[in-house]
């Protein structure tokens, strides 16, 4: 099984970028399941419900988020209509929406999708290991699904590292997100969990984080806000990994990045092409 994940679309440049390659990457990969963060596409906060109808109809399977999952108000009503729509896991109970779910993958395959937020340096959430850890026992691989996938949007890398060896050898894959920036780090662990601590957004790079230069480094040198954080609008660079899942034991054989256009080096899956 093929599956293609692309990291957190920022603002207007890097949501266009995504839906205008996506239907062109699944055919050119013959990608089975597509996931989609997009918890940064309306105007690098949040997500509306026409931008997650958008990011569906070219092709998501399922659109993953994180910390400002709720910056536009509107998502705490329509999450409830939309499955394929995932806040983290570990929200306290009685949360709109739900932070994993088993979806059909194009060959008919059963992909469980977990959604999962850290704590060091991000909210005080519940434990994300354990909240991570009860969904794969209660649908484990080959017993309840041909592959697991996990977004895992933190902050730290050590405790994406800790996640990433925590589900080593009972998921297919473990990508994380929020820092907007591709690490390279990607490899395949001992048990045969693919890891990245970092897929990397999907944005204008000759930016802070995807945000418009000056603001931020104004707020570095005074510190003080002299406006709002306002998205880059240059070319966007296409960021994410591809998987390859291995039909029997539903973990993965092959892992690369994926980096499309704008300002970072070009990389593509060989093993697909």
């Amino acid at each position: 099984m093929r599956i293609v994940f692309l990291g957190d679309l920022v603002g207007r440049v890097g949501r266009r970028a995504a839906i205008e390659a996506l239907p062109g990457l699944i055919e050119r990969y013959a990608a089975d399941f597509v996931i989609i963060n997009g918890e940064n596409s309306a105007g690098g906060f949040g997500i509306t419900e026409q931008i997650l109808t958008e990011l569906l109809d070219a092709g998501a399977d399922v659109v993953t988020t994180g910390n400002h999952v709720w910056d536009q108000r509107e998502a705490l009503v329509f999450i409830e209509r939309y499955d394929q729509m995932l806040r983290p896991v570990n929200f306290p109970p009685g949360t709109p929406g739900k932070g994993a779910g088993l979806f059909r993958a194009r060959n008919g395959a059963e992909v469980l999708v977990i959604n999962a937020m850290g704590r060091v340096y991000m909210n005080s959430l519940d434990c994300p290991f354990r909240a991570v850890d009860r969904e794969i026992e209660a649908c484990g691989l080959k017993r309840g699904a041909d592959a697991i996938f996990l977004d895992f949007h933190a902050e730290a890398t050590s405790e994406k590292e800790a996640m990433g060896h925590f589900i080593d050898g009972r998921a297919s894959c473990m990508v994380g997100t929020h820092t907007h920036v591709p690490t390279a780090d990607h490899q395949i662990l001992s048990g045969g969990t693919a890891y990245i601590s970092d897929a990397g957004m999907c944005g204008d790079y000759d930016s802070v984080l995807g945000m418009d230069k000056d603001e931020p480094i104004s707020r570095f040198l005074g510190q003080i806000p002299s406006s709002r954080f306002s998205p880059a609008s240059g070319e966007a660079t296409i960021c994410g990994v591809a998987l390859e899942v291995d039909d029997k034991t539903g973990l993965a054989t092959a892992f690369a990045p994926i980096r499309l256009g704008g300002r970072l080096a070009r990389a593509e899956p060989d093993f697909w092409l």
